[in-house]
Formats: C-alpha cells, structure tokens, sequence
C-alpha cells in the first residue's frame, strides 16, 4: 500500500518542491541577519511542504481519474487502473491536507488563515484545461508558492520580499514552461478529449516557442534575483553560481523539442530546483 501511495502522490516529485523551500527560508535567513539556523522552523517547512505536495498530487490525480483513464500513456496511474480506489485517493488527499494545515498553524496562527489559499489553487489548476490553453500557467503558480512559503514560514513577519518574489517568478516561469513542453505527449489525446493545452489548440510549434519564451523569462528572473540580493551579499562569483541553473534550462529546452522514451528531459528538470537552490545557499552561507 505504501508503495501504491507513494507512486500516486509520486513521491519523488518532492524534489521540485523542497529545494525551493530551501532556498527562500535560506533569503529570509539571510534579510534577518545569519541568525542561528532555526531548525525546528526548517523542519516544519518541510512537513508543510510535503503536505501540501501530497494534496496538490492526489487532488489532481482525483479530479482527473476520467480523463487519465481514456489517455494511453496514463490510464495505468493507480486510480484509472483501480490499484487505488476512489476512497483511498481522498484519504491520501485529507492525510496531506492534515499535514499541510497542521504546520502551517504551528509556524504561526495567522499563516493557517492564508493557507487555503494554495489549496484553491490545487483544486483550480486540475480543472482549467477543460476550459482554457492557460491550464499551463496554473501548475506554474502551484509550485512558484514554495518559495514564498520557505520565506514565510522562517520568518512570517519580516522576510524579503523582492527577492522571494524574483525566486517565485522564476519558479511560475520554469515550471510554466516545463509544463507547456509537457503537454507535447498529450497533444493527440487532449485533442481527442476537447481539453486545451497549448499543443492541442495552438500546436506543436506554438507549444516549443513558448516554452522557450517562459525558459529565457526564468533565466532573467535569475538574473534580477542575483543582482537584486545574491550579488550584495556574495559579491560578483554569485553570478557564476546560477550559470548551472541556466544551463540546465536550456538543456531542458533543447531535449524537449524531441520526449522520447528514456528523454533526459524529466532527469534535467528534477535538477534545475536543486541547482537553483545550491547556488543560492552557496551566496548566502
């Protein structure tokens, strides 16, 4: 059963997730002056985080449960395959709710008044191919919460907000753009099922392009976050520590244009938050 969950929620999708937090708990460390490491504070962030990334996954699982069983490449996910029931899938989705909520209330209580507002999005975002090709955009805001979330959480009253914003537009511009070259392998089912990703109703070229415009716009985010804040506090090398990220992006890019089986493209994407949070936490140490 463990296993089932933990493919259902897929569990190594954390990755994306956690460096981001990382990072912008690191941003608020940093605005407050290189206090002692706030662990107990780190650790709640990471069950927060792990919560909501628990709910955002089953949520969508759920409310997609339909239309992943009418597309070959998911109607083996463990709801459409019936590995997991329908019962067990909420259970999964109130168990990550649970956890989400019961940290955010212990980080501070007035963050437990703000936080379903990401679970909105959770819900939301599932829901928007069905009507519009900005569906994209939406899983893009979910995950660009995470550092925002790592900033609040060390420290709910005093955090930067410039710099959380520029690593929070960066994340909504990757992970947009990730997911508009996603869509790819979904062109023909999504056009079969009237549902309106970029590939499917502007097609295939319009869907590289635009990956490509969101990539460049993250790569400048990095830019604006250097300048902004790793360059003050690191000097001038804080600019080579996000050369790997930027890399990486437009490897991502380059290995997009063609998913095959076995593409490096989903390996390169699982690096790009670690590589953005390594060379963040490398300036501000």
């Amino acid at each position: 059963m463990l296993k089932k969950v933990a493919g259902f929620i897929k569990l190594e999708h954390t990755l994306f997730s956690l460096p981001l937090l990382f990072a912008g708990a690191a941003l608020s460390r940093a605005w407050l002056g290189y206090p002692l490491i706030a662990w107990r504070r780190l650790a709640l962030i990471v069950l927060a985080g792990t919560g909501a990334r628990a709910a955002a996954l089953a949520l969508n699982r759920l409310l997609d449960a339909r239309l992943d069983a009418l597309n070959p490449r998911t109607r083996g996910r463990e709801l459409p395959s019936g590995r997991l029931s329908k019962a067990q899938g909420w259970a999964v989705a109130a168990a990550g709710t649970a956890l989400y909520l019961a940290a955010a209330a212990a980080l501070a209580p007035w963050l437990l008044w703000v936080s379903p507002l990401p679970l909105l999005v959770f819900v939301v975002y599932p829901l928007m191919k069905r009507f519009t090709w900005t569906c994209h955009f939406g899983v893009g805001l979910g995950l660009a919460l995470a550092p925002l979330g790592g900033c609040l959480g060390y420290d709910p009253h005093d955090f930067p907000t410039k710099a959380a914003g520029w690593l929070a537009l960066f994340t909504f511009c990757w992970v947009s753009g990730f997911d508009v070259l996603y869509a790819m392998l979904d062109e023909e089912s999504d056009q079969a099922q009237g549902l309106h990703s970029v590939p499917a109703r502007l097609g295939r070229t319009t869907a590289q392009d635009l990956g490509l415009v969101l990539h460049f716009s993250a790569i400048l985010c990095l830019g604006g976050l250097t300048a902004e804040y790793l360059v003050p506090h690191a000097g001038p090398w804080a600019w080579a520590s996000m050369v790997p990220a930027a890399a990486l992006l437009m490897l991502e890019q380059r290995f997009g244009y063609s998913l095959e089986p076995g593409s490096p493209f989903f390996t390169v994407n699982a690096w790009i938050g670690v590589a953005v949070a390594v060379g963040v936490l490398a300036c501000l140490r």
